[in-house]
């Protein structure tokens, strides 16, 4: 659900990069890749998305960005990552 909040975000505003998300590689399809892996993915593609829509509404969208880091950075630290 959030890759197509990704992909809508992306079809009215092309100016967007999700360069955090896309350097993963990792897409909802990918059965190879760990839960692990998907997780962290998606607190980055949340934490972007949050990023995105700090123009419509900032002070939310700073909260949600500021946690969905945070859980990025708690499951990058379970998947033994440097």
């Amino acid at each position: 659900m959030l890759f197509d909040v990704k992909s809508y975000l992306e079809s009215v505003n092309p100016n967007l990069k999700f360069s955090q998300y896309i350097a993963l590689k990792i897409t909802p399809s990918q059965q190879h890749k760990s839960k692990m892996e998907h997780k962290y993915a998606i607190f980055v593609l949340g934490t972007e998305i949050a990023n995105a829509m700090k123009d419509v509404d900032y002070t939310s969208s700073s909260r949600i960005s500021a946690r969905m880091k945070e859980l990025a950075d708690k499951a990058l630290k379970e998947m033994d990552y440097p």
